[in-house]
């Protein structure tokens, strides 16, 4: 795919990473830029929206769009990213990529299948999965574990589901109203809730349907899902030139303009960043309109005192799901439930306006 070739003076812009950061910040600076876009996997996915497709796989269709559908002048690396060095990108498949400006938005580590026609069939099996089962564990109650139930006691009420977190409360992230909310819709759709336990799925039989619990509850299923939070993807980072900027939980740390510190021309945003700060989707949109505008200074030749800064907020909103009637919403001095939340986000879980915010319909 050519990029840019109107001017062979374009800075060359690297934006490693394809998920909600990564892809906003490639389409923003595609036309002003000879970008390119290193991701393993040929597709966005609007996470969001993961587990109402884990229920409905049609669902998945308008959430898992094509890198090349809005990224219609960049060029797109379908490989890892493994080296930085200080004016290229080394990935897998042997490319060294040169940049004048890098960006990293690597997030979490998923290991996702690399085409789009395998993720959707993910998404289909995890849906013959639930269908097939009469009781299902879930381990984790974040806010995936705290969604799939929803999902699944909305759309599937006959089935037993039991959810088993290692906390003492559900949603750590949010205050305990938002958790004391969501309990007790789940305890009305007949979700089994346990505190203050781990699950044991390392020496899980094959074919098993018996689960035992850190204080020797056994807990019968027939399948289960696990929704623990998953790592950073910054290991590689720690071989690189950037090895000092990994702080001890894997996080790049950033200044008030998002780059990385010590560096003029590298950038991290979305998830990976060290920002003291709910690691939202709609803030990892921030990140990139941000550095997009200092992207944009810095290729005009304009100067470094002109650029944004980013302030973390402390204050974020969160809207957890509860199947497609219903939702808890936290905002920074008030949590709700019902109409409100649920008319927000639980209709079409904010895909149609990613969509939009992407150039699609």
């Amino acid at each position: 795919m050519a990029a840019n070739q109107d001017s062979v003076l374009a800075k060359r812009v690297v934006v490693i990473g394809g998920g909600v950061a990564g892809s906003v910040i490639a389409k923003s600076l595609q036309f002003t830029s000879h970008l390119t876009l290193i991701d393993p996997k040929e597709y966005f996915e609007i996470p969001w929206a993961d587990l109402r497709a884990m229920v409905e796989p049609s669902f998945a269709e308008r959430s898992v769009i094509y890198h090349k559908d809005y990224l219609t002048n960049g060029n797109i690396v379908t490989s890892k990213a493994i080296d930085v060095k200080q004016n290229q990108v080394v990935t897998a498949d042997g490319r060294s990529i040169a940049y004048d400006y890098l960006v990293i938005a690597s997030g979490h580590s998923d290991p996702y299948p690399k085409t789009r026609t395998e993720r959707l069939k993910q998404f289909h099996s995890d849906y013959e999965k639930i269908k097939s089962s009469q009781s299902i564990l879930i381990v984790g109650g974040g806010p995936t574990g705290v969604e799939l139930a929803g999902e699944i006691a909305n759309d599937f009420p006959q089935k037993k589901v039991t959810l088993v977190h290692n906390g003492s409360r559900l949603l750590e992230m949010l205050g305990p109203k938002a958790a004391k909310k969501t309990l007790d819709w789940l305890i009305s759709k007949r979700v089994d809730v346990k505190f203050n336990q781990k699950v044991n799925l390392s020496n899980l039989a094959q074919g098993s349907k018996e689960y035992s619990t850190s204080s020797g509850q056994i807990i019968k299923a027939d399948s289960h899902f696990l929704c623990i939070g998953k790592p950073l993807a910054s290991e590689w980072l720690k071989e690189t030139a950037l090895g000092n900027s990994v702080d001890e939980s894997g996080r790049l740390m950033v200044d008030a303009n998002l780059r990385i510190k010590g560096c003029k021309n590298i950038f991290a945003i979305g998830d990976i960043t060290d920002l003291k700060e709910m690691k939202q989707g709609y803030l990892a949109q921030e990140h990139s309109a941000v550095v997009a505008k200092n992207i944009k200074i810095l290729i005009s030749g304009g100067s470094e005192d002109k650029m944004s800064t980013y302030k973390p907020t402390s204050k974020a909103i969160a809207i957890v799901t509860l199947g497609r009637k219903n939702a808890v919403a936290q905002f920074p001095f008030l949590t709700l439930s019902g109409f409100l939340p649920t008319s927000i986000k639980s209709k079409d879980l904010f895909v149609g306006k990613t969509r939009k915010l992407m150039g699609l319909h």
